[in-house]
């Protein structure tokens, strides 16, 4: 009931600024203040037009493109759910009752991937775990999906690659744009967005968004007793601004708050239950200065700064009786960029930089489970990088073109410093050949409990088998601290665009990438019977990920889109030295077949992929071990456009294929046996949706 109160009171707040947006249409400024800019901004919207998912011919690295007409072939209620038509990316839960997605990247979690918002690094340690929730699909224009070492100018917190959004902008000529969605599950959907140009000269311009979801009720559709998906409530609200000179000096400046509430567990009130509630302060500044007239030597600065709070409880909340779980805490970060970029001689482009990254982590771990009590207070942490760096791009025409990266940080964790460099070529022997080759260094602090959000929802004993850590109270388990994380990772693409079908973007591409560490942390289940081990690696640990993509219109409007990626993911654990890498999919291929009528009036999408197995750990499928289904998953989507309105109704995971008992020990959570976090598959079945998009331009 008091969700249901909570989105009736939301649906009539957000009437009632729709209502207020369209008198605002009435009143913008006409005039069309952008026929002679010359900065890079985009002003084109999300129409659904063109392609949804291309890989890059002209970026210097391995990129793949989701445009803002992907971001509309499904409901796409949040950036986890924006990447179904994508086999470099595969989405799944963290477990089976936060309602957690976690993405793998080259076969690895995605908190070795660089998340970026238009280039400034989030989803950073608290965050990471729900992050991708916490984007909402219709809040962005598109994607950018970089595989291996990118550019040191961000950092080197990306090992396996990095994700870029890019949101809408506050030079989009759209006063008003408003998208609803309601599913099956009663999941129910509301983003708003207004793009606002202030004044005659068209300095200033600025985008509100503002997002709610949640959904009215929660369902156990296997009948274990425990909900599929937790009751959840999203408030979400970002206010954008840009100033542009025409001199060339521009500042970007936003804030955005987040309040996430969710609730999961047993259906019995008095159960085992999770309840979790995440908070968020974002605020950022990008200050961008000309140096000369034609901007080829610029400075610029960029700041963020976030403050985010996490607070977990998992068990029988009454008298906190046998188990119970709580994980609370905070997170204070900042970031720091200051660059000098000069581009005077077309063939040769510099830039030189410094930053700082800050987090400040503020923890509490409260444990009372079968055979472990853990009460470690307030752990404060103060994490510290700062980074000095440069690289140097040289393109000779369109055939061939070099990015050379290097960077030193000191960190302030054990007082070292360490330089990574970075490479990336690109050469086209003729326009129909791309051959790509990538490759550096990546270093990242860990967060042992946040990292593997799933460990909270077990009752198994926490344990570090060696590698403590020296603290002020004498040795600190692994769990409790946050080490550092160090990997190389190489590789190359090679693609081929053919001679056919219609327009020039038909393709065949193969790309390899190798992942291999240095330092890692492990979180071992097998180590030993109703534990979870953390560790630093004392072996190998390397993955292999090998994928073919190809792309085709063979008549106007019908494009078709087929993916396949296999991965070798090893690592050597405690018990049994080297061996396949636990529940990691060896293989997925994806097929998306699309269509259009004449002007668009009709979009009929149809997504079709097909999901390989993992090695299960030792203690699943009855103390059996062995390896997961491969199963099916279907898409399909009907959109009918109309001036201004998009209409569309589709289905999710069409074969209805559900993980089996996703819940071990489900008869009786008080055990240690316990544990909700060994999922590999889907946990709903069928789901359908429908919903509406509307678009109020900007008067001529």
């Amino acid at each position: 009931m008091y969700f249901c109160k909570i989105m009736k009171k939301i649906a009539h707040m957000a009437f009632l600024l729709f209502l207020q947006a369209v008198s605002l249409h009435a009143q913008v400024d006409t005039a069309a203040v952008y026929s002679d800019r010359t900065d890079t901004l985009s002003t084109a919207v999300a129409t659904g037009e063109g392609p949804g998912n291309y890989l890059s011919k002209y970026k210097d690295m391995r990129t793949e493109v989701i445009t803002a007409a992907g971001l509309c072939k499904m409901a796409c209620c949040n950036l986890a759910e924006s990447f179904e038509n994508s086999a470099s990316v595969t989405v799944g839960y963290s477990d089976a009752v936060t309602g957690a997605r976690q993405i793998r990247l080259l076969g690895l979690s995605g908190t070795y991937t660089q998340m970026l918002d238009e280039n400034r690094p989030v989803m950073r340690g608290l965050a990471s775990p729900f992050g991708l929730n916490y984007v909402p699909g219709q809040w962005l224009s598109s994607i950018q999906i970089a595989k291996g070492a990118p550019s040191v100018i961000n950092g080197v917190e990306s090992i396996t690659g990095q994700i870029n959004m890019e949101r809408r902008k506050p030079t989009d000529e759209v006063p008003l744009f408003v998208n609803a969605s309601f599913m099956s599950d009663t999941k129910a959907d509301l983003n708003l967005a207004s793009s606002l140009q202030l004044g005659n000269d068209g300095k200033w311009s600025t985008v509100i968004l503002g997002h709610v979801s949640g959904n009215f009720k929660s369902f156990d559709m296997n009948g274990d007793g425990f909900y599929d998906e937790p009751r959840q409530l999203q408030v979400n609200l970002a206010n954008r601004w840009l100033y542009f000179d025409p001199d060339g000096v521009q500042v970007r400046f936003g804030v955005r708050f987040l309040r996430d509430g969710r609730n999961g567990g047993q259906t019995d009130s008095k159960g085992w239950l999770s309840d979790i509630i995440n908070q968020s302060l974002n605020a950022y500044l990008k200050v961008g200065v000309p140096l000369n007239e034609d901007n080829s030597r610029n400075i610029a600065f960029v700041g963020d700064f976030n403050d985010y709070t996490m607070d977990s409880n998992f068990g029988y909340r009454e008298n906190k009786v046998l188990p119970f779980t709580a994980y609370n805490g905070t997170q204070l970060s900042g970031f720091a960029n200051l660059l000098y970029q000069d581009q005077t001689w077309e063939a040769h482009h510099f830039t030189l930089g410094l930053s700082a990254m800050y987090d400040h982590y503020n923890e509490l771990l409260d444990r009372s489970v079968f055979a472990q009590a853990i009460r470690n207070g307030r752990i404060k942490t103060n994490l510290l990088d700062l980074g000095i760096f440069g690289e140097y791009t040289f393109h000779a025409g369109d055939s061939f073109s070099a990015i050379a990266g290097l960077r030193g940080d000191w960190y302030n964790s054990d007082g070292k410093f360490r330089v990574s460099p970075r490479l990336t070529l690109k050469y086209n022997p003729v326009d129909q050949l791309v051959i790509r080759f990538n490759g550096g260094r990546g270093l990242r602090y860990a967060c042992p409990v946040v990292d593997n959000i799933g460990v909270l929802s077990t009752g198994k004993t926490y344990y570090s088998s060696h590698n403590y850590v020296d603290g002020t109270s004498g040795r600190t388990p692994l769990f409790e601290s946050h080490p550092l994380e160090d990997a190389w990772v190489f590789g190359g693409n090679v693609t081929a665009y053919l001679p056919f079908g219609v327009g020039d973007n038909t393709y065949i591409s193969f790309d390899y990438f190798r992942t291999q560490f240095k330092d890692q942390l492990i979180t071992d289940y097998d180590a030993f019977p109703g534990v979870i081990d953390f560790y630093i690696l004392s072996g190998r640990s390397y993955t292999n990920t090998y994928q073919l993509d190809f792309s085709v219109e063979p008549v106007k409007r019908f494009t078709v889109t087929a993916t396949f990626r296999y991965t070798d993911a090893r690592v050597s654990l405690l018990n049994g030295g080297l061996q396949e890498r636990p529940m990691t999919s060896r293989y997925k291929g994806v097929l998306n077949l699309q269509y259009a009528t004449n002007l668009n009036r009709w979009i009929f999408d149809f997504t079709a992929s097909v999901n390989g197995p993992c090695r299960l750990y030792g203690f699943m499928n009855g103390g059996k071990g062995g390896q997961s289904e491969v199963y099916p998953l279907l898409y399909a989507q009907v959109t009918h456009r109309m001036k201004g309105w998009d209409i569309y109704i589709g289905g999710e995971n069409l074969t209805n294929f559900k993980q089996k008992n996703p819940i071990i020990g489900v008869e009786n959570p008080s055990l240690r046996d316990f544990d909700a976090s060994c999922i590999w598959g889907p946990l709903m079945g069928i789901k359908g949706y429908i919903g509406i998009r509307v678009t109020l331009w900007k008067k001529a």
